[in-house]
């Protein structure tokens, strides 16, 4: 006999037939009701034991956690939350759980605590809801990419360039740290490293996916990128994933057609297959809101979030408009924004887009036409000399999520928006290049994946979406 899942036995149709189940257990009550639960979905399944047909010693074995084997017939249930049971026949105890060490034990665990305890937080209903969500947007990622045209092209982790020019990478190097060879000015002597240059941890995969883009047309990474950015928030991470698609022959406007499709399409996925997951994890928030003030409950619910992302077109808004909008706006003549916005050329905060998409449109916003000085110098200057072809998607509770451009194809440009921030040619030669032989219109975005699944999940803390979170001074696990 083929042991079940325990998924595949709460949606089982034929009842009274032997089955067989492999889990951990959540709860074991009055020596007779085994709550199982193998990861497979957020409910545990009953298991019934009758007491007196089993060694006492077997029993005292049976504690939260432990990983045991069952057999026996699967009925319809006599208590309440569940409509089949097992009428347990057969118990064995695969692997013992000390109930005197074992930390997650079945009361409230507070996430700090769960942090501490990454390698057991799953075995909870909040993080296995969390992680098969993740696991749900990861294949519908792929799954609209591949139905779409587009290639999955694998960017380096290990690099010599800096995508954003922001300088805040990871050193990758095989000297030694203690005896680092110098040069004759007292410099470190990189002839000598592994690659025989200075080389760090990606920070983004995109400009070699451009370089795919302009031979097979439509790329996309998802891969691991680095930021050596010391900021100990509930919004960052040292390591995360991103979501990085380019297209030849697409301008703006199309690179917002597809981010927009894109977006609705995988939340769509997880609202139609994870809808346990979800509505678990919408009730965890409503029930978090109510602690918090009114003015920080969130003003829709999960799920009510997820339909008003997929059933709303994004409006279309330029940056010179919601500089406009927000500069005229009350909470900004009444000084309530943590950041007033009193000239255009502003980098707007989260509070800013929060508003423009929850207050002023009520629906997804998508910014286009950034001014120049605060976007990144691959981005396409625009006839205005001002402004460049950028745009960013907002969401409703977390502001950006999607941030992308149409990239500058013409050399001369290119050439001189590197020099005008210290950016060598030298370093950037194949990208250069790319201007030089077939040069074309071509745009793509960027998306953290991780930023995704705490809107889809309603987390608050970017660590609690991530299997093992990197932040400043933690690397456990």
């Amino acid at each position: 006999m083929q042991s079940k899942t325990v998924s595949d036995l709460l949606n089982q149709d034929i009842l009274l037939q032997e089955v067989e189940v492999k889990g951990w257990v959540r709860t074991f009550r009055a020596n007779r009701f085994i709550a199982l639960n193998d990861g497979s979905t957020i409910n545990n399944i009953q298991c019934v034991v009758d007491f007196e047909n089993f060694d006492e010693a077997l029993l005292k074995r049976i504690t939260t956690g432990a990983a045991i084997y069952i057999k026996g017939d699967l009925v319809e249930s006599q208590g309440k939350g569940q409509t089949v049971e097992i009428q347990v026949k057969e118990l064995d105890v695969l692997g013992d759980s000390d109930p005197e060490t074992y930390p997650i034990q079945p009361k409230k665990h507070s996430f700090e605590f769960l942090r501490e305890n990454a390698h057991l937080r799953t075995r909870t209903s909040t993080f296995s809801a969390v992680m098969r969500l993740r696991s749900a947007l990861s294949f519908a990622i792929h799954k609209y990419f591949n139905e779409n045209g587009f290639y999955y092209m694998h960017a380096p982790i290990i690099t010599g360039s800096d995508a954003e020019g922001a300088g805040e990478m990871f050193q990758v190097t095989s000297l030694n740290v203690a005896d680092t060879p110098k040069t004759d000015d007292g410099k470190i002597d990189y002839t000598q490293d592994f690659f025989g240059k200075e080389t760090n941890l990606t920070v983004s995969g995109q400009l070699e996916a451009e370089t795919y883009a302009m031979s097979l047309g439509k790329v996309y990474t998802f891969g691991p990128t680095f930021r050596a950015e010391n900021s100990n928030t509930s919004r960052h991470l040292a390591e995360f994933w991103m979501i990085e698609p380019e297209v030849a022959f697409m301008d703006l406007a199309g690179n917002m057609d597809l981010a927009e499709d894109f977006l609705k399409s995988v939340i769509n996925y997880v609202l139609e297959n994870n809808k346990e997951d979800l509505e678990f994890l919408d009730k965890r928030l409503a029930e978090e809101d109510k602690k918090k003030p009114q003015v920080e409950r969130s003003p829709m619910g999960l799920i009510e979030k997820l339909n008003f992302v997929i059933e709303n077109n994004f409006k279309r808004v330029s940056y010179t408009e919601a500089i406009d909008i927000l500069r005229n706006s009350k909470p900004n003549k009444k000084k309530k924004f943590k950041y007033i916005i009193d000239e255009w050329g502003a980098d707007l905060q989260s509070e800013h887009e929060r508003f423009l998409v929850e207050k002023h449109f009520k629906c997804p916003v998508i910014l286009f036409d950034y001014p120049a000085n605060i976007k990144a110098f691959y981005m396409r200057l625009n006839d205005d000399g001002k402004t460049v072809r950028a745009m960013d998607i907002l969401f409703p509770g977390i502001g950006e999520i999607v941030g992308g451009a149409q990239r500058e194809e013409r050399l001369e440009v290119l050439k001189e928006k590197m020099a005008a921030i210290d950016i060598p040619e030298k370093d950037l030669w194949w990208y250069l290049d790319l201007r030089k032989f077939g040069t074309a219109v071509h745009s793509g975005f960027g998306l953290g994946f991780e930023r995704l699944v705490m809107f889809a999940t309603g987390m608050s803390n970017i660590r609690d979406v991530i299997p093992f979170p990197r932040t400043p001074q933690n690397a456990e696990f």
